[in-house]
């Protein structure tokens, strides 16, 4: 199951690509594995490239971790607590006892936009059978995992304190249920009550009977080892400036409309207004070829053409098409038809694929703001943009003693920035920090 799984997490979010703190990563776990109640198991290690902060795991081992948890450890013994919890999970066959009873939070349309339900399809079709599985565990099975990572980190020799550590951490960093529809750990790893004191005692247990002496933290070796890991979203991958989207990695940008959410996945571009009536999807086909990939979603959308135009966008060759979608139960009404405006745009080696969707008694409401945003897909040329490189973790050395908030302040944090650094420090911006303290800050 989880190698069936895999190829479609990766497609979702994408790798990042950090060789060294994947080589880490991947020592720890097989070192916990070794030590665990699954040993024989063939585990497989994965970063995601998304901001999201969050480590899951799916039935046979597959384990993820995403840039944005790791970001914000700050030793590693925090790393090795939190993968012993997912290896938990692993062990205890909880992500298996999940889906057997299917309790999966399935995800289709990621972005968590709100849109008319009949809408879904075509995000369901745009992400071509990604179904992605985040499961919510119970209480009990949080309980167990903690428990679990509990005793394999102890005994690989690491401080289970700081597992203990880090969760407080998430609980004061407020996390939303998700960001940018994605869940984020606490909405997928329920806090089961007392876990904060349980850990801890689970903690003083396993050291009192493993009598090791010293317990590794390592914390300055952790932070050197996420020097320059990219923080927040990655403008590489597109972003949005003044209701224009730029995506510098693939030289394109288009504008949307005013007031309307845009989220950026690695599988596709979704826009939809506050009101959920109308949705604007760009993804890439599968094919090389403006016409074969309309006989590729004609055939597999079920969709009836009304007509279609050969044009020209900005020197690229395109071609548009205005279709409604064929309604799959005898008893859809007339007036729940949806319409669907698509343009296939032929650009280097790829075909880009615009589809405006709404219901057909809202078109002519919808059509003008699916045509700008087709109508105006373009070349990015502008160097500055082309350019624009992500935020990341700096690991500074603090040169005096003094409080972590003018420790920031030296480094130009300023505002509202210093306690959401202090934060990602596990820091007070108020305490003291001494001199030599390595500390994370974040700059270009």
């Amino acid at each position: 199951m989880g190698a069936e799984y895999d190829p479609s997490v990766i497609a979702t979010f994408g790798l990042y690509e950090d060789e060294a703190l994947l080589s880490f990563l991947t020592e720890k776990g097989t070192e916990l594995a070794k030590v665990s109640h699954r040993p024989n198991l063939d585990y497989h290690f994965r970063i995601l490239d998304s901001p999201v902060v969050n480590a899951f795991a799916v039935p046979g081992g597959y384990i993820y971790f995403t840039r944005g948890i790791l970001g914000q450890f700050n030793s590693e013994a925090e790393l090795v607590g939190v993968l012993g919890h997912e290896l938990g999970h692993v062990t205890a066959r909880h992500s298996a006892s999940q889906q057997s009873k299917q309790q999966l939070g399935q995800i289709v349309l990621i972005s968590g936009l709100a849109i008319s339900p009949e809408f879904r399809y075509f995000g369901d079709f745009a992400m071509q059978g990604m179904q992605l599985l985040f499961l919510k565990f119970s209480r009990d099975n949080e309980n167990e995992s903690d428990r679990l990572g509990v005793e394999y980190s102890s005994k690989i020799g690491y401080d289970a304190h700081k597992m203990a550590d880090f969760f407080k951490v998430l609980e004061d960093m407020q996390l939303a249920d998700n960001q940018g529809g994605v869940p984020t750990f606490l909405s997928t790893h329920p806090n089961p009550g007392d876990r904060y004191q349980a850990v801890h005692r689970q903690a003083d247990t396993w050291q009192d009977s493993l009598k090791y002496g010293e317990w590794k933290v390592n914390q300055d070796p952790y932070l050197q080892r996420i020097d320059g890991l990219v923080y927040g979203e990655d403008p590489r991958q597109g972003f949005v400036e003044s209701n224009v989207f730029y995506h510098p990695g693939l030289k394109f940008k288009f504008p949307f409309p005013q007031n309307w959410k845009l989220v950026n996945t690695p599988l596709q571009v979704q826009i939809a207004p506050e009101d959920g009536k109308a949705l604007i999807l760009l993804s890439l086909s599968s094919k090389k070829d403006n016409d074969q990939a309309i006989e590729e979603d004609i055939k597999r959308m079920n969709l009836q053409v009304i007509d279609r135009n050969s044009i020209n966008i900005n020197g690229l060759p395109a071609v548009s098409i205005n279709s409604k979608l064929i309604p799959q139960e005898q008893n859809d009404s007339a007036q729940d038809t949806i319409r669907v405006q698509s343009s296939y745009i032929k650009y280097a080696d790829n075909v880009y694929v615009f589809h405006g969707v709404t219901f057909n008694s809202m078109y002519a409401q919808y059509a003008a703001s699916f045509s700008n945003t087709m109508m105006n897909f373009d070349i990015l040329k502008d160097p500055v943009r082309l350019n624009k490189q992500p935020n990341r973790i700096r690991i500074k050395q603090v040169n005096r003693t003094t409080t972590v908030q003018e420790a920031l302040q030296g480094y130009g944090i300023k505002g509202d920035a210093i306690k959401k650094v202090a934060l990602l420090n596990n820091l007070d911006p108020s305490e003291s920090i001494q001199k030599g303290t390595l500390i994370k800050i974040i700059s270009e």
